[in-house]
């Protein structure tokens, strides 16, 4: 079980460096093709995002040979920048960093909250500032009975599959006489031979969604976050909305997030 095509986007931020070398490692890892698409705005082109902009190809194509990674290379249309440019649609797993202020004008729009909101592709999202290090090791999934956690769930199943350790965090878990519902997700990971542990945070408290997930001892160790919108009738979201909001705009870990 593995990712096969993976997309990544590319931009002249400090932060592109370290994106593509995860890129380039997970792509190894899985012996995936890697596309990289240049969503940098006309913008990036003045200041000091110029040289890096500019050099972008070359700095990708260099980093394909040192690690014999298949590539491509893209560049999204700079004056019809929509959704259907970036070449989402044909990818198992896309690649982005949070949306920042210092990307605003220079990336092109519609990069990385819209591609996720249609795409019907997941994408790991790396914090600002990221530095390389291994990802997928330890994972806690953010789970709920919920459409968007389930679809999230089987796009991580490659990480999922090779991780060391998968928590189940359940927020204010609703009662069931004859099943609980994250014992039934263990069954069905299981058949995929994916073992997890479970962490219920039964007692909510005051505590908002996000702020029970950051208090998990879960997340102490974990290095990757995989995350659907919950759908109890307390906490019910759109995507950009509630706990997943809160957790793109705040998180420190990668986060694997599908719509």
């Amino acid at each position: 079980m593995s990712y096969k095509d993976i997309l990544i986007f590319l931009d002249g931020s400090t932060d592109s460096n370290a994106r593509m070398e995860f890129a380039f490692s997970l792509a190894q890892a899985h012996g995936a093709r890697l596309t990289g698409v240049d969503v940098d705005a006309a913008a990036a082109f003045e200041g000091e995002w110029a040289e890096r902009a500019k050099s972008l190809a070359e700095t990708f194509h260099a980093a394909a040979n040192r690690s014999g990674v298949h590539v491509r290379f893209k560049i999204a249309d700079r004056y019809a920048a929509g959704w259907k440019d970036f070449y989402a649609h044909y990818a198992d797993l896309l690649i982005a960093t949070q949306p920042n202020q210092e990307a605003s004008g220079r990336v092109l729009s519609g990069v990385p909250e819209q591609v996720l909101m249609t795409a019907g592709v997941p994408m790991i999202m790396l914090p600002q500032g990221w530095k390389p290090r291994p990802v997928g090791k330890e994972v806690v999934i953010a789970w709920s009975p919920s459409a968007q956690a389930t679809r999230v769930v089987h796009g991580a199943m490659p990480i999922l599959a090779r991780a060391q350790k998968v928590t189940a965090f359940a927020f204010d878990p609703p009662a069931d006489g004859e099943d609980t519902d994250v014992e039934l997700l263990r069954e069905h990971l299981l058949a995929h031979g994916v073992r997890i542990k479970i962490d219920k945070w039964s007692n909510a408290g005051g505590l908002s969604p996000i702020e029970a997930l950051f208090a998990s001892p879960a997340l102490e160790e974990a290095d990757l976050v995989v995350a659907g919108a919950y759908s109890h009738s307390r906490f019910r979201e759109a995507l950009f909305g509630g706990m997943t909001k809160s957790l793109l705009q705040q998180f420190s870990l990668p986060v694997l997030v599908s719509h």
